[in-house]
């Protein structure tokens, strides 16, 4: 999977919107204006991803190419690095997950379209 790959599967999810809230190059993907996923646009590709802190460590101690959230709180975010490790479904099920863990957070009014 690529960045514009990548892109296109979070925009593809329901009340996706994408920014630059902190500067030129670091793309946020937020649901009801919650961030789930980062990306960098002008690096090697990588997706900092929400997750579950228990799901986080096992996942860190089972692919080299997930390491602790790069500029984030460690304990609810991961870094993902894809190679040749990752599969493209793998990358968009915990980008599913972390989707999932942000609605879930939602007010119940904000849930209800979702």
């Amino acid at each position: 999977m690529n960045i514009e790959e990548f892109r296109e599967y979070c925009l593809s999810k329901k009340d996706v919107t994408e920014c630059f809230p902190f500067d030129d190059v670091t793309l946020v993907f937020k649901v009801k204006g919650k961030m789930f996923a980062l990306t960098n646009t002008d690096e090697e590709f990588s997706v900092n991803l929400k997750c579950d802190p228990e799901k986080a460590i096992e996942l860190r101690e089972h692919f080299s190419s997930v390491q602790p959230g790069y500029h984030m709180d460690k304990k609810h975010w991961n870094t993902i690095i894809p190679d040749t490790s990752l599969t493209d479904e793998l990358l968009k099920k915990w980008t599913d997950d972390s989707y999932e863990l942000v609605v879930k957070k939602l007010p119940k009014s904000a849930k209800k379209p979702l």
